[in-house]
């Protein structure tokens, strides 16, 4: 008997010291992970990032200041009078009919050869239209050339950091952000339907699927717009360069608009986290409320009767009194 008694009381002694109250999920020590808790440790995380990241932090700053400066003072500046009749006049300068007829001999020509031509072969009659082709290519090439001369010309009497300007880079901008969207939203799609399957096959839970689906919702948006925005800075200074600006004035503008176009996909990406977490979080404590009152609900209500303690309810340890 001391042998079983010395037993239970080392047994009583290793088990871990709960001490949480309400019966929720905390940490060992029986604390309750809160709200406030969360936001803490978020700040802190923020902070911590800024101090290890100068350069991004700064990139970050200046873009969100550029972006609201871009709100509030407008889409670049408004063109004078003389600017506007002289952009308008350079831009009528430019054949769009003969542009367009040179493209639709070129592809005339193409569809020639094309049909003219073997797997792995091309006779005389393929490298007579050959020949036709290259010649339409070449007309082609020189009449777009011509076109892009004069529309950059137009361009720089608008100048860079003009309405027209700030418009084709926001335009650019967009579409590919737009593109980002489409990839991340048609490859959640097909993720969707095949972890939908596997998940059927290993029989998991809806919770599981949802949880791993939520996951890869936000890779996908992530690779998707990062993606975007990577390209859409490789093709910026190609656009910055129609505009024929000061090389000081060009290279401050495409900083500007990259460290915009970072700071707008940082935030977009940050919302979402935040509200994928937030929503995880609120599922969290919805079920463990839940949890909560499904195990207080067996707890016996006691009622003091004639000096006798009754517990309705039932319990382990009730036994009516006359027992």
């Amino acid at each position: 008997t001391a042998t079983a008694t010395a037993t239970t009381r080392r047994m009583m002694n290793n088990q871990p010291n709960n001490t949480n109250p309400t019966g929720g999920v905390g940490a060992s020590d029986g604390t309750i992970v809160t709200a406030s808790d969360i936001t803490t440790l978020a700040l802190t995380t923020v902070k911590n990032f800024g101090r290890r990241h100068k350069v991004l932090s700064f990139s970050y700053l200046y873009g969100l200041t550029s972006l609201l400066l871009l709100v509030l003072l407008g889409s670049g500046t408004k063109l004078t009078l003389d600017q506007q009749r002289n952009y308008n006049k350079i831009m009528n300068t430019i054949d769009l009919q003969a542009e367009y007829g040179a493209a639709s001999a070129y592809h005339a020509a193409y569809n020639n050869y094309y049909h003219s031509k073997g797997w792995i072969s091309c006779d005389a009659h393929c490298r007579r239209y050959k020949k036709v082709m290259e010649g339409r290519k070449y007309e082609w090439d020189e009449i777009k050339a011509e076109g892009n001369a004069r529309m950059s010309d137009a361009k720089s009497v608008a100048g860079l950091w003009s309405e027209v300007g700030v418009g084709e880079v926001s335009d650019s901008f967009w579409e590919y952000f737009a593109s980002g969207k489409r990839f991340a939203k048609r490859q959640s799609m097909w993720d969707a339907m095949f972890m939908g399957m596997r998940s059927m096959g290993r029989d998991e839970s809806m919770v599981e699927y949802l949880l791993k689906m939520l996951m890869q919702v936000l890779i996908n948006f992530s690779m998707g717009l990062i993606m975007a925005l990577i390209i859409f800075i490789f093709g910026l200074w190609n656009i910055i360069k129609t505009y024929q600006p000061n090389p000081l004035a060009g290279l401050f503008f495409f900083v500007t608009a990259a460290c915009a176009a970072f700071a707008f996909v940082s935030t977009y990406l940050l919302a979402l986290y935040g509200a994928a977490a937030g929503g995880v979080y609120g599922m969290a404590k919805v079920a463990e409320s839940n949890m909560r009152l499904e195990g207080g609900g067996g707890n016996g209500r006691r009622v003091i009767r004639g000096g006798r303690v009754d517990r309705r309810g039932g319990g382990a340890g009730y036994r009516p009194h006359y027992q």
